[in-house]
């Protein structure tokens, strides 16, 4: 299985998250929380930095942020998509210029 979203960037705000039709996104907490740490290292990674803006709890949650509901304040780096591998609950992400 995998989660794969195009990565947008959203001036002055961040990143936002467009999954891919047919993209597998975990609804389970463990599973939502370490899609997002994986997420969190790939775009680190890939030059991402995060934004002078603060997150808002309330509203950017990892589940909004999975499901491409959140803008999250993360600076651009590398454009292209964001492709992870969900294996056994240890998901492994990076970012590549194609959703393949």
């Amino acid at each position: 299985m995998k989660y794969v979203a195009r990565i947008v960037e959203v001036v002055d705000h961040g990143i936002k998250l467009e999954p891919e039709a047919g993209t597998t996104v975990p609804e389970g907490p463990n599973e939502v929380n370490l899609l997002g740490m994986s997420i969190a290292l790939a775009l680190g990674a890939a030059g991402y930095r995060h934004h002078a803006e603060q997150r808002d709890p309330e509203l950017q949650t990892l589940d909004a942020l999975i499901a491409g509901d959140a803008v999250m304040p993360w600076k651009p780096g590398t454009p292209g998509y964001l492709v992870c591998e969900l294996n056994d609950g240890r998901p492994t992400c990076e970012v590549r210029p194609t959703a393949e």
